[in-house]
């Protein structure tokens, strides 16, 4: 939707480039209103593109973060790899993504609020439960911490780490290209 890439853009500065990359065009659509609105249109170019096949040269990005796009992703393997292969030598890859609670106990409330509150929400807020049943279904088939830690490994990343937000609910995953 843009909001990190609006961030990025914003440390990045004229003199970097951002792309901003969804298979999905009416999410790339709902990017282009946010920065038209904030006046970053310009700043940001928007490419249609499948994670799985990259549309990009290789050896081509100093940075690749995808923010809550991997698990709505088909073939994860292949996308890491299209990643990897898209990242110059010393580049990182960040993904951001829901997780599994790490956290003692917190995984029945988790569940709880997933699989009951959350779509009762989306029914009476946005007339939808069934996006957010979605949501809840594709955060749990999404690997855990240490599956997706090694899948990058599998890919090419060295010097892969995670480090758990909210519990493990969300965790920041580093990868580095050398």
């Amino acid at each position: 939707t843009g909001d990190l890439a609006i961030k990025i853009s914003e440390r990045v500065g004229q003199t970097g480039q951002v792309i901003l990359a969804d298979i999905n065009q009416a999410m790339l659509d709902v990017a282009a209103e946010r920065l038209m609105d904030q006046g970053k249109i310009n700043d940001i170019r928007l490419v249609r593109a499948d994670a799985e096949r990259l549309p990009f040269p290789n050896n081509h990005f100093d940075r690749i973060i995808i923010g809550f796009g991997l698990r709505n992703v088909t073939n994860k393997q292949q996308a890491l790899q299209s990643m990897f292969d898209a990242l110059a030598p010393g580049g990182r890859l960040l993904i951001l993504e829901f997780s599994k609670p790490a956290v003692p106990g917190l995984q029945p409330l988790y569940d709880a609020y997933s699989f009951k509150c959350l779509p009762a929400m989306g029914k009476w807020i946005a007339n939808d439960s069934e996006s957010y049943q979605y949501l809840a279904e594709s955060i749990r088939m999404h690997p855990n911490q240490d599956t997706l830690k090694g899948m990058m490994e599998q890919a090419g990343f060295e010097d892969c780490s995670y480090h758990n937000l909210s519990g493990g609910i969300v965790a920041l995953h580093k990868g580095m290209k050398y």
